[in-house]
């Protein structure tokens, strides 16, 4: 398998929901594995949260996704964004449509001064996605 380079994002206790929404999105196969599925008998009350999942789509998207372990400290959303990037125009608007739905739309995704269609928005799950068009 070639090198990747893809997003991971935690969650606490939402990976399940979010991994659902982002699998309606962008469609492709997903793998959900709680803390229990991998014998973390001492995850307790974390034992149906995610450990793992993974959402790989037919486009090559691979997005990785798990709830913050049992005494972990959550740090929500600004520490990541996901940017989507192309130049099939229906696709990308298709994407956009889909997550800016129900989203906190920081920028319009509209024509920019550098030539390309951008748009920035954050979900709602608090997961800043950039979409941009090339020109």
């Amino acid at each position: 398998m070639p090198s990747r380079l893809n997003p991971y994002i935690s969650f606490d206790g939402e990976a399940r929901q979010a991994m659902e929404f982002y699998q309606r999105v962008f469609g492709g196969t997903l793998s959900v594995h709680t803390y229990a599925d991998f014998g973390a008998e001492e995850a307790g009350a974390a034992a149906d949260k995610i450990m793992h999942s993974m959402l790989e789509t037919d486009n090559g998207f691979t997005l990785m996704v798990s709830d913050v372990p049992p005494g972990m400290e959550h740090k929500p959303g600004n520490n990541i964004s996901v940017s989507l990037s192309g130049d099939d125009a229906d696709e990308l608007r298709g994407y956009w449509d889909k997550l800016s739905a129900d989203a906190t739309v920081s920028v319009p995704l509209e024509k920019q001064m550098w030539g390309d269609v951008f748009g920035m928005c954050t979900d709602q799950f608090g997961i800043t996605w950039m979409v941009n068009i090339s020109g």
